[in-house]
């Protein structure tokens, strides 16, 4: 049962840190190319709906990335808490190994 605690982390870590390379990338992207290239939303919220919101909402006040953007500003709260919620669900209910 441990284990699956050990591993439920180390994937959040991951994902998140995935998610905070994402949003640096793509700024780096636009900053080379210029604002005439779309942002990506869908991968940002993608990322954030694996588990990584929070990365993906602390990368954008870090680099001041898409901080403009109000769907993303909306909805990248809303995910990490819905996150947090079914970690905390899955993990009470004894179902660890779903909470991926």
């Amino acid at each position: 049962m441990l284990l699956l605690y050990i591993i439920a982390a180390v994937y959040v870590a991951a994902v998140n840190l995935y998610a905070f390379l994402l949003v640096r990338t793509q700024k780096k992207r636009r900053d080379e190319r210029g604002a005439r290239t779309a942002a990506g939303d869908a991968k940002l919220l993608a990322a954030a709906l694996l588990g990584g919101g929070a990365g993906v909402y602390a990368a954008m006040f870090i680099t001041k990335f898409r901080t403009d953007s109000l769907l993303l500003m909306l909805l990248v709260p809303v995910i990490i808490v819905l996150n947090f919620y079914l970690f905390f669900i899955l993990f009470r209910s004894g179902i660890p190994a779903l909470a991926f």
